[in-house]
This record gives structure tokens, C-alpha cells and sequence, in this order.
């Protein structure tokens, strides 16, 4: 299969700042899949505007697509791609065209809706998804997840030398929450924006989830009322200035406002921990139970006391942590890699006719 993808290459679009998620994760599997059978064509939309600036990024790409003749353009961000551009690969192509939303909890009113009717399919990690592309007419909507990428990551099986962590940026209540296991008397090291120690590389992440008796994680987005406020009429543009919102949106913007500050979602993290053979314990979201089986391939809590009563309680259980770590890493290695999320969609939208094991 003859795949184009369209995506971010760094992080935020910073070198400095590593690669991006879907550089490490779904640029990498399309790649190495499937005995690495499919040709990928890649665009780093970021990258190329930092060589050689924005001003023809559409027509550039429109360009590749055109003399690639790709079976598949498979967008895991658009970035300041214009809707037209899309538009015309959809209807003009040959191709296929697929886009990832994950974020759909939050972001279905500002922007899924607005862009999956470019695209002829669309793949959600909102399970309370459907229902929403249903009731703007897109049927063409696949469920999928997050996930682990196995070809890149592998359990590194290390001295546990931290007692709990958590790894990801001071948002939100986050700071109370550490404050309020620390006070507990409960040794808690963490690492992100906003933490003393900072953001740490992809490779650092990796060995501090091996080295952990208890992986920490948070299912809530990063809005606060302030910055949701502010972005039902303003945005930042790709080169970081700031603009206004056109004032038709305003009104999808702030219908998307409760949802982006309180809602839980599954992230993942919620697979990338459990994939590294590390024991994971993360706030509740729902249908996490649909992807494993809690108590047993890993545990959640729902408010700060349970969450301090089962920290103490597996600091002191290492056997039963220990089997959860190993129960959850099968199981992620079974059913929840990108390989495997990748290839079912590839079935419904159809573009593999037999069975991949």
C-alpha cells in the first residue's frame, strides 16, 4: 500500500523539543508494519515550513499528492493546512483521505465537525463520539484509540528506584494533588512543565516508567476557564500570533467550553505505561474498562483520597503491582498497539481484504 502522510514532525512544531507524538507513534508504525509493506510517502508539514517558509505549503503539497498518486493520505494533523486544499485531494485524488481526531471530547465543536466532512473517512478516540458525526450527517466515522507502538518502545525491565511519579505538564489541580500525596508523607517525584524538574526527553520518559513502582497518570485536558474563555474568540495562528475567531464559530466554541476543562478522557499514556511492563495507576475515564480489565491489567481511582489509599496500599503490595504490570504488558502487546489499531481501520475503510495477525 502507497501511504501519504501528512503530519507534524517536532513537538509544537520546536525542534528543541523532540519529536512529535505522532512522529514517534504513527509515522513510525506505517513505516514498520506489516513487515514493513507499505511505501510511506511523509510530509512534515512543520518541518518543511521551517526550511522553507509557509507561503506555498498548499500548493506544495497538493503537488506531492499529485505525483505520488498515493493509495491512502493519511492525516495525523493538518496544521495551517487550508480546508480547501484537503477538500481537493478528497474529490480530486485518487486517494483515500483519513484524519485522526483525538481529541473529540473536547474539540468535536471547534473542530472535528468543521473538518471531517473534507476527509472521506475520519478515525475518533471518543468513544461518546459517534452519536455526535451521526447528528451532522458523517457517517464514514471509525472508533479507534490510542495506543503502544511496539516497534519503537520495549520493556526495559530496570531497578525500580522511585516509589510514584508522574510525568506530564502542572495543569489544572494537578499541583494540589501532588501536594496532597506529599503531605501524606509519600515520596513523589515528578517531571513537566510547571514541576521543578522539568521536562525530561522521550528516552528519560521511558527509563523513569521502568524505574517506577507506581506510573501516576491524569485523564482530565489541560483548559483552564481563563484560557477556554479567551479561545472562544481568539486563536493562535501556526507562526504564533494571535488572531480572531471568526464570530460565525463563537457559538461552537463555547459549546465545546464545559466539556474542554472537566471531561476525562483516555490518552495514551493509559497504554504507553502498560506497554513498557510498568504499573500503572490513572484516573478513572470512561471506557477505560473496554480496553482493560481494572484491578487486574492495571488500577484507577476516582478522587484524591482513594487515590492516596492505593498508593499506600501497592507501595506495600509489590507482588500484586508486579502481576498487573506483567498482566497489563500482554495484554497491551495483544490487543492495543498501533500496528493492530492501523490495521482494523485499514479493513473497514478498505484497503486490506484478508486478515493481518
Amino acid at each position: 500500500m502507497k501511504i501519504f502522510y501528512l503530519g507534524a514532525k517536532y513537538d509544537y512544531g520546536d525542534p528543541e523539543r523532540g519529536f512529535s507524538y505522532e512522529h514517534r507513534n504513527f509515522y513510525d508504525t506505517l513505516i514498520k508494519m506489516n513487515n514493513r509493506s507499505n511505501e510511506v510517502i511523509y510530509f512534515p508539514f512543520d518541518e518543511i515550513i521551517l526550511r522553507d517558509g509557509i507561503e506555498r505549503i498548499d500548493e506544495r503539497l497538493l503537488e506531492n499528492v499529485k505525483k505520488e498518486k498515493p493509495d491512502l493520505v493519511f492525516c495525523g494533523g493538518a496544521g495551517p493546512i487550508k480546508k480547501e486544499t484537503i477538500k481537493e485531494i478528497t474529490e480530486k485524488s485518487s486517494a483515500i483521505t483519513l484524519a485522526w481526531f483525538g481529541d473529540d471530547h473536547w474539540q468535536f465543536e471547534k473542530v472535528s465537525k468543521h473538518w471531517a466532512p473534507l476527509f472521506h473517512w475520519v478515525a475518533t478516540t471518543d468513544p461518546d463520539g459517534l452519536p455526535k458525526y451521526h447528528k451532522i450527517g458523517y457517517k464514514n466515522v471509525i472508533l479507534s484509540q490510542w495506543a503502544f507502538n511496539h516497534f519503537a518502545f520495549q520493556s526495559l525491565n530496570l531497578p525500580k528506584i522511585y516509589e510514584v511519579t508522574f510525568i506530564g505538564a502542572a495543569h489544572g489541580n494537578r499541583k494540589n494533588i501532588i501536594g496532597k500525596i506529599k503531605k501524606e508523607g509519600l515520596d513523589i517525584k515528578c517531571w513537566g512543565s510547571g514541576w521543578p524538574g522539568e521536562r525530561i526527553s522521550q528516552e528519560e520518559m521511558v527509563r523513569v516508567f521502568s524505574q517506577s513502582k507506581i506510573n501516576l497518570n491524569f485523564t482530565k485536558s489541560s483548559g483552564t476557564l481563563r484560557k477556554e474563555l479567551a479561545l472562544i474568540f481568539l486563536h493562535r495562528n501556526y507562526n504564533r500570533s494571535i488572531g480572531i475567531n471568526n464570530p460565525k464559530n463563537w457559538l461552537d466554541n463555547l459549546k465545546s467550553l464545559p466539556p474542554s476543562i472537566w471531561s476525562r478522557q483516555i490518552k495514551g499514556r493509559n497504554f504507553e505505561i502498560p506497554g513498557h511492563e510498568s504499573f500503572l495507576l490513572t484516573e478513572y475515564a470512561p471506557h477505560l474498562e473496554d480496553y482493560y480489565e481494572i484491578g487486574k491489567e492495571l488500577d484507577c481511582f476516582k478522587n484524591i483520597p482513594e487515590l492516596i489509599e492505593k498508593i499506600k496500599y501497592y507501595l506495600v503490595n509489590e507482588k500484586e503491582r508486579e502481576e498487573i504490570a506483567k498482566a497489563g504488558y500482554k495484554r497491551t502487546l495483544k490487543d492495543h498497539t498501533y500496528e493492530k489499531r492501523f490495521n482494523e481501520i485499514f479493513k473497514i475503510i478498505g484497503l486490506i481484504k484478508w486478515d493481518i495477525h
